[in-house]
């Protein structure tokens, strides 16, 4: 049996299950935005401006231009 601590200090308990469903619910949605933002990464991964530099970048994955 899994039992859940709130904010405010009540308890829930719950199966394990209910435990995976949470934890996969809680993932689904950045897993999603995650694609997408590859996606349009990737799209994107041509342009460039008269430097040669890309236009667009994901922050904290490429080294930093000076």
């Amino acid at each position: 049996m899994l039992s859940v601590v709130n904010e405010d200090g009540t308890t829930e308990s719950g199966s394990l299950i209910d435990g995976i469903v949470r934890e996969g619910a809680r993932r689904m949605p950045a897993a999603a935005l995650k694609a997408g933002v590859d996606q349009y990464i990737a799209e994107l991964a041509g342009e460039s401006d008269g430097a040669g530099r890309r236009l667009v970048v994901h922050n904290g994955r490429r080294r930093r231009r000076t």
